[in-house]
């Protein structure tokens, strides 16, 4: 492992668009196998969306036009790994951008410790998450809490977790998510019961990603920061 110090830029993007988020996502990678930039971290949330990855099944897609239209909902077929998922307002979404050639060249323990980390928070919430043998993702029992979807290459990740806090969810009624029929979905707002603080969330997400992959350093940057750097390479 690189024993030079480990420093992570950390981005909120806020509520964004499927698409602009996809693209930023894609230059900073690019950045990142030229070794312009640190890794990079973002959180976000997305507006009504379903993302379909590549080894996805259009069949899962049961919302027709009118259901999409009137939910308001945009399709993106995309090249993660994974079925198809809803992403919304509500639900904390992370995309690592980081070289795992630094941390484990090996993508099945990057996977388990992305769900280390929501595991962790939802211990932090009196919840047991747990992993489901042949699935990827978090669970509470048999009911699904954060899919994860990844791609990398050149050993450089991109795309990430989806987590749901507060999400809306009944907008996984248009799809069988993950391409999983027979369990549920769930959210931090149903366990509970009550509306979660997803600043704080967020902040707890951060600390446990951080501890996990063994940053010495963050370095917060804003997306108007993040934008200037796409502008301006």
């Amino acid at each position: 492992m690189n024993k030079e110090t480990r420093k992570l830029v950390y981005c909120d993007l806020g509520l964004i668009d499927y698409k602009e988020a996809w693209d930023i996502q894609k230059f900073v990678h690019q950045y990142r196998v030229e070794n312009k930039i640190d890794d990079v971290f973002f959180l976000l949330e997305h507006p009504h969306t379903y993302t379909l990855g590549k080894t996805g099944d259009k069949e899962n897609l049961v919302g027709d036009e009118k259901y999409l239209r009137d939910n308001k909902i945009s399709v993106y077929d995309i090249d993660r790994g994974g079925d198809i998922t809803y992403h919304g307002p509500g639900q904390i979404v992370g995309y690592p951008i980081i070289n795992l050639t630094n941390w484990q060249q090996d993508t099945h323990k990057y996977l388990r410790a992305l769900e280390e980390i929501i595991i962790r928070v939802c211990s932090e919430y009196r919840l047991n998450g747990s992993r489901v043998e042949k699935y990827t993702g978090v669970w509470i029992e048999n009911r699904k809490i954060c899919a994860i979807g990844i791609k990398v290459s050149r050993w450089i990740t991109m795309h990430g977790f989806a987590f749901n806090v507060n999400t809306d969810l009944k907008l996984f009624n248009g799809i069988i998510p993950c391409g999983i029929s027979d369990k549920d979905v769930t959210s931090l707002n149903r366990e509970l019961k009550k509306e979660i603080n997803l600043s704080e969330v967020k902040e707890r997400i951060l600390h446990h990603f951080s501890e996990l992959f063994i940053y010495d350093q963050i370095e917060f940057k804003s997306k108007s920061e993040i934008l200037n750097l796409i502008s301006n390479p």
